[in-house]
């Protein structure tokens, strides 16, 4: 048990959610109970992860994909729902999107890396200013399908792969999310291969026109690792129960 304003101080600095510049208002986005226990993680702030926090007897939902992003958004309709819901049940909501991709302990990026067998060598992909994704080194032969195999493994899903490149991997540009628009800078950071969650149409001569390979795991699943890293960490760090709720949207 703690303090939810101490916790909150404690995410804040660990997360530097105030150094990173953001459309999404990274940080505490609905204050609920004054201690809290338990702790529960989803990427996206809907109606249904909502409720499961609540149904959990958590007292705080920490999200990826928060309710708040920078317009004003009256209280009404589904949003009005979900806030009301969150008060109704005493649990904060904590929003950290930009931040966490680009955490160099508990980020997104590092932690596919991470997953992937992939060594973090460098940064790629600037999103307000900030770096958010990695460039990672290949264990020496690994091929493309052992890379997808490796990704299908800890993702769940069958990813789609864009084979442009070569078959033996080397360096591989790591953004996750929507991240296609940085195929072209993957491919002039010296990458053979590019990791990301999900694309369209439009790039899809992109890569086949540079000779990159691109590998798409899904928005959703490249974003849950992140938070699981985070729950880790707080676990350890404060002894709080945490669980995760999986809502995927196959996206």
């Amino acid at each position: 048990m703690m303090q939810r304003n101490e916790l909150v101080a404690y995410l804040d600095r660990y997360l530097d959610v105030r150094a990173i510049a953001d459309r999404s208002n990274n940080g505490l986005q609905v204050e609920g109970a004054d201690e809290v226990s338990r702790l529960a993680f989803a990427v996206d702030a809907c109606q249904a992860t909502v409720d499961g926090a609540v149904a959990a007897g958590a007292q705080m939902l920490i999200v990826h994909h928060g309710l708040f992003w920078s317009e004003p958004l009256p209280i009404v309709g589904p949003h009005g729902q979900r806030v009301r819901a969150l008060l109704a049940g005493g649990c904060s909501l904590y929003g950290v999107h930009l931040p966490l991709d680009c955490h160099p302990e508990v980020g997104n990026n590092v932690e596919l890396a991470r997953l992937a067998g992939l060594t973090p060598i460098g940064q790629m992909g600037e999103a307000s200013g900030q770096l958010v994704g990695v460039v990672a080194a290949a264990p020496p032969g690994l091929t493309l399908d052992a890379l997808v195999a490796r990704v299908a493994a800890f993702t769940g899903g069958a990813p789609i792969v864009q084979a442009e490149g070569p078959r033996t991997v080397r360096r591989v540009g790591i953004v996750s999310g929507s991240a296609a628009r940085w195929i072209e800078e993957a491919s002039a950071r010296g990458c053979d291969t590019f990791f990301t969650g999900e694309t369209s149409h439009s790039h899809f001569h992109t890569a086949a026109e540079y000779g990159i390979n691109v590998i798409y795991a899904g928005h959703y699943a490249t974003e849950t690792v992140g938070l699981h890293a985070l729950s880790r960490h707080l676990h350890a760090q404060f002894a709080l129960e945490t669980i995760f709720i999986d809502q995927p949207t196959g996206m």
